[in-house]
């Protein structure tokens, strides 16, 4: 990699069986991880027999347990905990973001212009097209983090998060599932720190093949914004 940083793909997995294997070479064709690391979160649907295969095929894999289900925010924050690069990405597990936008994300960094960088699924990049609803609730949470924080983002909600190292290594990421998203972002916000955007692709999964944020989920991410505005 350019610029001598290493990169860390942190992936929370749960029963992802079907989606794994080929997120994984998908992210190891764009050759620029230094580390991978797979956070199963207490996967019981066959996920985990993939792990002896995938280990001995790819030397940058690590491999890392839960043994109970506890949420993507701890999956994060345990990989946020094992990574030994320079710069940390969230991949989900599933195949709705392609890694061929890393380069496209990791250069402001190498660049010198964000410790930060946000992929938005707004800014004209190709995507299949949302749900109505999803939408909505997304610009509204968007905009929530916008008015709250004082900033322009375009898509809060977004995967697809880069950070310097040090930027969070410091962060206690108390959220557990959804909530993840709203959290972490105002804590970055709160260190003065500018997130800069740059636009990626989105294949969206149909309601049936996966994990969708529900209408509930909404005001518990307007909670979580509103409540990290004024604590920590």
């Amino acid at each position: 990699m350019s610029n001598q940083l290493k990169l860390s793909v942190i992936i929370p997995c749960y029963n992802e069986v079907s989606t794994l294997e080929e997120i994984l070479s998908q992210v190891v064709a764009v050759n620029l991880a230094h580390e991978i690391i797979i956070v199963d979160d207490g996967s019981t649907d066959g996920t985990r027999d993939l792990f002896p295969t995938l280990e001995a095929q790819y030397d940058m894999v690590k491999i890392i347990l839960h043994e109970v289900n506890q949420g993507k925010g701890a999956a994060v924050s345990t990989g946020f905990k094992a990574a030994t690069g320079d710069v940390y990405l969230i991949q989900d597990a599933d195949l709705e973001y392609d890694p061929r936008d890393y380069p496209a994300l990791l250069k402001p960094i190498q660049e010198g212009r964000a410790k930060v960088v946000y992929g938005s699924r707004f800014l004209g990049g190709p995507r299949k097209t949302m749900f109505f609803w999803n939408m909505v609730a997304n610009k509204f949470l968007t905009l929530s983090t916008n008015i709250l924080y004082n900033t322009i983002l375009s898509d809060m909600e977004t995967c697809y998060k880069m950070f310097r190292a040090e930027i969070v290594d410091d962060i206690v990421i108390r959220s557990r599932s959804f909530d993840l998203e709203p959290e972490i972002t105002a804590k970055v916000l709160k260190k003065g720190v500018r997130i800069y955007e740059v636009p990626i692709s989105y294949n969206g999964r149909e309601w049936e093949e996966g994990k969708k944020i529900k209408w509930y989920d909404a005001p518990i991410a307007l909670w979580t914004l509103i409540r990290y505005r004024f604590t920590n």
